[in-house]
């Protein structure tokens, strides 16, 4: 029979030769007359056994992985396990017992992951996920637990081999059509830890998600999906994922997504992710230009029986029409730079005016910037100068990097000839600019126009 294929019912009906382990002492006589109290009973039983003396079955199910490697054993003891656990999830605490403090617990399943057989790679990678997270809180440092035993395996090779072998069934899954499922099961839970957050991006695994993100029709494809949303949810929460998250086609997929789906668990959580990300650098614009402000109109009108839903779609609304707001306001700047005429309109002065648009001009390679830099070269206009000069300093003071950003624009040359300019208004807010470009963002706001 095809590996793949095979069923916990197929697998819990063999018979293992445990006596024949134990006179070849890969089994202890201890061990033996656990597993005959145990295999084959029925599940009240079992549950007794585990309530009763849980640590030490599951020492035992981790040295059996350990010593045999027997295929149909291996699969036999990580179906019990796998049976153990999904009947009673925190049962996967019995593995952070203190009684298991010298076991490597986790070496046996993250050694399987790299098996052939589909049957014992899905289920080592689901045991290890839920063992994970059901680990005692705070988290053992890096490398804290081999103070004990030095071989024993640390959480961060842990989540390093689990989330090296997920990206890998994401790119080429070992089974067809169980690879990738299992794969974003694993991680929508897996997501919640802000390290395997970490290892996840640098494993360049968020661009693996994207094509999974599309409108759904059966049941199995829907869990998918929501399962793919739940993942780019948690990665909203982690600033080098949200900035993979922006360049990429996530926000039209999530769009079209919202559009189409009529699963509130699929609607709830899409619309989290665009909460969060709506006040992240250009992503509140693509909202607007995506027609998300259409969108949340009709889902509200929409009956949803989810409170946090509804608050979301509240939130979102409100955030999309201030974001209108604020565009509006830069959309009617970037007229005025483009035309190549500027004046002492309010906006230039308005610290909220840079304050909450400061990011838009990083739009298109920061082609305003340049547009400013143009006008400071070719214009003979006082006025347009010494404002061009104005909103250099401004952006300087406003942007996180303006002071790198300005520089490598090469605009120190252009502003240090204006101040020798016969306008005295050129020549005091050129100085304004180069004040705040040689002393940077900490004295910047010291300096006034």
């Amino acid at each position: 029979m095809d590996q793949a294929e095979l069923s916990m019912e197929q697998v819990l009906k063999r018979d293992i030769p445990w006596e024949t382990y134990m006179t070849t002492k890969l089994i202890s006589a201890t061990g033996l007359q656990l597993l005959r109290r145990f295999d084959k009973k029925s599940e009240s039983a079992r549950a007794q056994l585990l309530d009763e003396d849980g640590p030490a079955y599951v020492h035992l199910f981790v040295t059996i992985l350990r010593d045999i490697f027997k295929e149909e054993t291996v699969e036999y003891v990580l179906a019990l396990i796998y049976e153990m656990v999904s009947a009673n999830p925190t049962r996967a605490r019995l593995f952070h017992d203190e009684s298991l403090a010298h076991e490597d617990t986790y070496e046996p399943f993250l050694r399987l992951l790299s098996k052939g057989n589909w049957f014992i790679q899905e289920k080592s990678c689901k045991i290890l996920a839920w063992i994970i997270s059901a680990r005692p809180k705070p988290v053992i440092a890096n490398g804290e637990a081999s103070a004990s035993k030095k071989s024993i395996t640390t959480i961060d090779d842990v989540l390093n081999g689990l989330v090296e072998w997920l990206c890998a069934q994401l790119r080429q899954p070992s089974h067809p059509t169980r690879g990738a499922p299992v794969a974003i099961n694993c991680l929508s839970t897996l997501l919640k830890e802000s390290v395997v957050r970490s290892s996840f991006v640098q494993a360049d695994g968020v661009k693996l998600l994207v094509p999974l993100i599309s409108p759904a029709s059966t049941q199995q494809s829907i869990q998918l999906l929501y399962e793919t949303c739940v993942c780019i949810w948690l990665l909203s929460y982690y600033e080098p994922a949200i900035e993979y998250l922006a360049t990429s086609r996530t926000m039209q997929r999530l769009t079209e997504v919202v559009k189409s789906s009529t699963k509130e668990k699929v609607v709830r959580v899409v619309i989290l992710t665009f909460r969060n990300l709506l006040p992240k650098g250009t992503f509140g614009a693509q909202m607007v230009d995506l027609g998300l402000p259409h969108i949340i109109h009709s889902l509200k009108t929409q009956a949803w029986s989810d409170e946090d839903l509804l608050d979301a779609l509240n939130q979102l609304e409100e955030g999309l029409k201030d974001k209108i707001r604020k565009l509006s306001s830069f959309d009617k700047y970037k007229q005025e730079v483009l035309l190549g005429h500027l004046d002492w309109n309010p906006m230039h002065k308005e610290a909220n005016f840079w304050r909450e648009n400061v990011t838009c001009f990083e739009e298109n390679d920061f082609q305003i910037l340049r547009v400013l830099l143009t006008i400071l070269d070719t214009s003979s206009d006082p006025r347009s100068l010494a404002v061009a000069c104005y909103d250099l300093s401004q952006f300087i003071q406003y942007h996180a990097a303006g002071r790198v950003i300005v520089t490598d624009l090469k605009a120190k040359e252009r502003v240090m000839k204006l101040m020798s300019h016969e306008n005295a208004e050129v020549t005091k807010n050129a100085l304004l600019c180069i004040q705040r470009l040689l002393l940077g963002a900490k004295y910047a706001s010291f300096l006034q126009a």
